[in-house]
């Protein structure tokens, strides 16, 4: 079992210490929370050992989980890589592009495994259908979330939106070639809407749009590709695969049959892969533990995490113009 220390013990960080606690691969050392009535309440409330500085957690354990807000990413992850320690750092992975290459070479540096906290990559309607998304040429992804004052400190793009732009990139094997963005601040000093396209060196285009002034939640892609359309809801955990083939010369009764101007009839099958239910988080962090313990690559890289970064203000960017 590895040891594993916590850094930030907000609304996220409490979900991970719970989960790292009840883990067979981890053993949970700790945490350290900078507010310090904080600290004391999650250690009374659940048992967990409260350290006094970021230092003191980092040394006794092998692996440090970064759950602080973004913007104290780069010194955490600093720390705990200079010390040797491999680091599991939610998304963003860091507040500026910089500090995440910055983060990667102090990584390769000292030879200490990363993954970052994209956890959709690990929801079981996007693990169900990924190894069926081929080449997909057309992309649209709908990310709305009811107002919740937590995040508005940053754009609705690195709040929502990164989760979307994670789950694209990793899917289309393409550069980003143009993007073209455009928002609206309602409530918040940052934009609280956000539609970007996207355009690929290799032709697919993806349409993203994130809000979180939304009247209901809804997490929801849709993958065009050759003979084929994809759907995952990220959020009631379900997805549908819907092909073409070429129809039968002498199709069934109930068979679904098209035929376009040039005469040509395709048949229409649907299939509904089996998604099985697990707990995401705890997915991502057990994977990584795989990931330190076989020496392999994490599923989720550092420069995964950066390229989405990278993505992300390309569309802040373009909200600008």
């Amino acid at each position: 079992m590895l040891k594993i220390g916590v850094l930030g013990a907000g609304h996220l960080g409490k979900i991970h210490l719970r989960l790292l606690n009840q883990s067979d691969k981890y053993e949970l050392i700790g945490f350290y929370d900078a507010f310090e009535e904080n600290a004391t309440k999650v250690a009374a409330e659940f048992g967990y050992k409260k350290f006094d500085s970021i230092a003191e957690l980092i040394a006794a354990v092998d692996v440090v989980d970064i759950v602080t807000p973004t913007l104290q990413h780069f010194e955490c992850a600093q720390l705990a890589i200079e010390a040797g320690k491999h680091i599991f750092i939610e998304k963003p992975i860091a507040t500026t592009v910089e500090e995440a290459e910055n983060i990667m070479a102090l990584a390769q540096k000292y030879n200490v495994k990363g993954q970052v906290g994209h956890v959709e990559r690990f929801n079981p309607a996007f693990t169900a259908v990924k190894d069926k998304i081929n080449k997909p040429m057309f992309i649209e992804t709908h990310r709305l979330a009811e107002f919740n004052p937590r995040g508005t400190d940053v754009p609705v793009v690195l709040d929502l939106m990164i989760h979307d732009i994670d789950a694209i990139l990793s899917v289309v094997k393409s550069k980003v070639k143009t993007v073209n963005a455009s928002s609206v601040a309602v409530i918040s000093d940052s934009p609280d809407i956000t539609n970007a396209r996207l355009e690929f060196e290799n032709g697919c285009v993806a349409n993203i749009t994130a809000s979180r002034i939304s009247m209901k939640n809804m997490r929801k892609s849709r993958f065009f590709q050759k003979d084929a359309y994809i759907s995952v809801d990220y959020l009631d955990k379900i997805c549908e695969v819907v092909r073409m083939q070429d129809a039968p010369e002498i199709p069934g009764d109930f068979d679904m049959i098209l035929q376009n101007a040039e005469g040509v009839k395709k048949q229409i099958y649907f299939d509904n892969p089996n998604v099985n239910p697990n707990n995401a988080i705890l997915d991502e962090l057990e994977s990584f533990a795989d990931a330190i313990n076989n020496d392999t690559t994490p599923i989720v890289t550092l420069e995964d995490g950066t390229e989405a970064l990278r993505v992300a203000y390309m569309i802040i960017d373009s909200m600008g113009k």
